[in-house]
């Protein structure tokens, strides 16, 4: 229920270039307990006014200098673009053509010159009551809508969050910081883009890259953790990390799932098709895919593992141009090569200068395809 106080401090503007028909209406509505007036005689200041004044409620007259009433309400009309126009055509005009055409241009009430208190009173009180429910249920749904853009934004920093976590734990069974995660999905990214990908599929990646290697945690440590060369048997159960990822992350139609599940599949794929798991070739190896087998290989290259050392930035970017081509897309290496300055800066500002937890790991002769 809307109280006689809310009511009365409702904004009025009252826009008549008549200056006593203002100051009848300044009185009337005065006495009647009405605060919040503003009377403008000069229609051309009304849509300033208008805007910056945002009233509850305007009483317009219809036959003025410069602009007419009809001509006002379309310019209240632009600046109510989601809303409706709260006016009472005030006019001594009273053929059914005027009326109407008020009415049609969004009037919500129709007064005629001279107007008796008690009536115009009691048709400013109902209009009133109206706007003012109106704006009370636009501004609960801005609330409401706010609140659900914030709990969207919350579940979404969440899933995020858990899928990172995911991508960590795998990260931890191979000796990782977990950094190597965060450093490949910028890496990435900008390498997406910079191959013209839209932002948001981009930014998917960084979402869904993460969990690339979460098949890992279904490789025996035996294996993932040995700091020497693998032997055939164990390099063949090693690769199915791939398909072990595929596999829990599939069952889940959404964007995030399909993508980090064809990232996880295919970011071993090389373009000559000599990759696994399925030995896909070229452009048959999804572009998600061809994006993270450059910067994971960068990035492996890059940093200190249990089984090797970092290489130098030299030797990396001589690996990375000698497999152009080869194990990776020429277009993406292109673009990776060309802006090797920025994949540097996002590789250090990502890297933690800490000792492997596993310090006592030898540099092994761990193939390098194995990285």
């Amino acid at each position: 229920m809307i109280s006689d106080l809310i009511l009365f401090q409702a904004r009025i503007l009252i826009i008549d270039d008549n200056q006593s028909n203002v100051d009848l209406l300044e009185a009337t509505l005065g006495a009647a307990g009405y605060v919040s007036l503003l009377s403008i005689t000069d229609p051309r200041e009304a849509e300033g006014i208008y805007t910056a004044y945002r009233p509850d409620l305007v009483l317009l007259d219809i036959n003025m200098p410069y602009l007419d009433g009809f001509q006002l309400m379309k310019q209240f009309e632009k600046i109510e673009a989601n809303s409706y126009i709260p006016v009472i055509v005030l006019t001594a005009l009273q053929d059914e053509k005027t009326r109407f055409r008020a009415l049609a241009h969004g009037a919500q009430d129709f007064l005629t010159k001279p107007f008796n208190q008690l009536e115009i009173l009691t048709r400013i009180k109902n209009t009133l009551f109206v706007r003012i429910y109106h704006n009370q249920i636009r501004d609960q749904n801005l609330i409401l809508e706010k609140k659900v853009q914030e709990r969207t934004i919350e579940l979404a920093d969440t899933r995020r969050e858990i899928i990172y976590r995911l991508g960590r734990a795998a990260e931890y069974r191979d000796n990782e910081t977990g950094d190597h995660i965060i450093r490949m999905s910028k890496m990435g990214q900008l390498l997406g883009t910079l191959a013209g990908m839209p932002e948001s599929q981009a930014d998917l990646f960084v979402t869904a890259s993460p969990m690339h290697d979460i098949g890992k945690i279904g490789i025996p440590d035996r294996i993932l953790l040995k700091p020497d060369k693998l032997d055939r048997e164990e390099w063949e159960i090693m690769k199915k990390h791939t398909t072990i990822g595929a596999d829990l992350l599939a069952g889940h139609n959404s964007e995030l799932m399909v993508t980090a599940r064809d990232i996880a599949l295919t970011h071993h794929e090389k373009w000559d098709g000599s990759g696994y798991p399925n030995r896909l070739s070229g452009e048959n190896i999804p572009l998600i895919g061809r994006l993270a087998g450059v910067v994971d290989v960068f990035d492996a290259l890059s940093t200190k593992r249990p089984y090797k050392d970092a290489y130098p930035t030299e030797k990396v970017i001589s690996i990375i141009k000698e497999e152009r081509g080869r194990h990776f897309d020429p277009v993406l290496t292109d673009l990776f090569l060309d802006n090797i300055d920025k994949f540097l800066i996002i590789h250090k500002k990502f890297t933690i200068d800490e000792e492997m937890a596993s310090s006592d790991y030898k540099l092994s002769k761990r193939d390098e395809s194995g990285i």
